[in-house]
């Protein structure tokens, strides 16, 4: 079963929500390995708003950016996890490096990401602010992160 929604679903989506009035929130991430970080931010990101978007790095941008070794969990099972999470409403791919692309379809309400990227590094800030919307950070609750955690297991076997 496929738990993602294809950018032309979510186009038509979230111009529903705009004559709605809905404020749309958007974040991305390779969210690999679920832990109670990942959980906590996606919250906090959909309290910004009424509807939250999720847009996952495919397995081969995973790989680009995190290395060969990864993703440790493959892009449907990712897509799966994170839908069935509370705050979150949809969740997309991307191929790319950046959501750059799917930030320019979308152009959400509010574009959030971690409090670890400064406001003018975030991909898709131009796009956002431009459109009228807002960028915002969170602060991370602990310092959990899935790179953490395999380092774990690894020294544990």
């Amino acid at each position: 079963m496929n738990y993602l929604n294809s950018i032309d679903e979510l186009i038509a989506i979230r111009n529903e929500l705009k004559k709605g009035n809905k404020k749309v929130v958007f974040t991305n991430g390779c969210f690999d390995i679920l832990h109670a970080g990942h959980v906590d931010y996606l919250t906090k990101a959909k309290s910004f708003g009424d509807v939250l978007i999720v847009a996952l790095n495919s397995d081969s941008s995973v790989t680009r950016i995190k290395g060969d070794k990864r993703p440790i969990v493959p892009l449907n099972e990712r897509a799966f996890i994170i839908s069935n999470l509370k705050a979150v409403d949809f969740v997309t791919s991307f191929e790319e490096d950046t959501p750059y692309e799917t930030i320019k379809k979308l152009v959400p309400d509010i574009l959030v990401k971690g409090a670890d990227w400064k406001i003018n590094d975030i991909v898709g800030k131009d796009i956002v602010e431009t459109a009228g919307g807002k960028v915002e950070t969170i602060e991370f609750i602990n310092f959990q992160s899935t790179t953490n955690i395999i380092k774990t297991i690894l020294e544990r076997f």
